[in-house]
C-alpha cells in the first residue's frame, strides 16, 4: 500500500475507529475516549513521517525505504487524524466548556493553535502544484520549523501527562527517539558536507 492509497485506507480507518469509539459511548466519556486515541494515532503517524529519511538513511532497509517513499503521504494522514481530534476537542467544548478547560489553559490552547496552522499551511504544500508554487527552499524551511515546532507541541502536551502512566512514558520514548534519530542523521550529513568541502 503507497501513496494516495494509503492515505485514503489510514483516513477510512481513524474515521471508523472514531465512529466505533462514538458509537460505543455515545456521551462525553465517548468524545474523551476519541480526543485520547485521535492524539495517539496523529502522534505515530506524525513520527513515522518527522522520521522517514532519517530513518532510512541511518538504517535502509525495506521498511524504512517505505517509510520515506511515503512520508508524505504518512504525514497527510497525520493531518487528518489530528483534524478529527481538532473536531472532537470543539464538540467537547460546545458540549461542557467547563470540562474542556479543565483539561486545558490558555498557554496550551496557544500552542496548540499555532501548531494547527503550521500543520495547515505544510499539508497544503503537500501537493506537488502547491510545492512548485512555493518553490523548494520556502518548502523545506516550512516544512522543518513546522515539524520541530509540532514535535515541541507534543512533547509538551505528552510531558504533562507523564504522572498519568506508562503509555505516556511510551509516548515520551517515541518522541525523544524520533528527535535522536533526526539529530543523528543531521549530525552525519553535515561531516559529510564538510568532508567534501576539504
Amino acid at each position: 500500500m503507497n501513496g494516495w492509497r494509503l492515505t485514503g485506507l489510514l483516513s477510512l480507518l481513524l474515521l471508523a475507529m472514531s465512529v466505533v469509539l462514538l458509537a460505543g459511548q455515545p456521551d462525553l466519556e465517548g468524545l474523551r475516549l476519541v480526543v485520547r486515541s485521535t492524539a495517539r494515532t496523529s502522534l505515530i503517524l506524525f513520527a513515522m513521517a518527522f522520521a522517514a529519511s532519517a530513518v532510512a538513511e541511518l538504517a535502509p532497509n525495506g521498511v524504512t525505504l517505505w517509510q520515506r517513499r511515503n512520508r508524505r503521504y504518512l504525514g497527510v494522514s497525520f493531518a487528518v487524524s489530528h483534524a478529527i481530534h481538532l473536531a472532537a476537542l470543539i464538540a467537547l467544548a460546545q458540549l461542557d466548556a467547563e470540562l474542556f478547560w479543565t483539561l486545558t489553559n490558555p498557554a496550551t490552547f496557544v500552542l496548540a493553535g499555532a501548531a494547527y496552522l503550521l500543520l495547515a499551511a505544510m499539508t497544503a504544500t503537500s501537493f506537488d502544484r502547491t510545492a512548485a508554487w512555493l518553490g523548494p527552499r520556502k518548502w523545506r524551511l516550512l516544512h522543518l520549523v513546522g515539524g520541530w515546532y509540532i514535535w515541541i507541541s507534543f512533547a509538551v502536551a505528552v510531558g504533562k501527562r507523564l504522572p498519568q502512566g506508562p503509555v505516556y512514558w511510551a509516548m515520551m520514548a517515541l518522541l525523544l527517539a524520533v528527535a535522536i534519530v533526526r539529530l543523528v542523521a543531521m549530525s552525519r550529513r553535515s561531516r559529510r558536507a564538510r568532508a567534501l568541502a576539504v
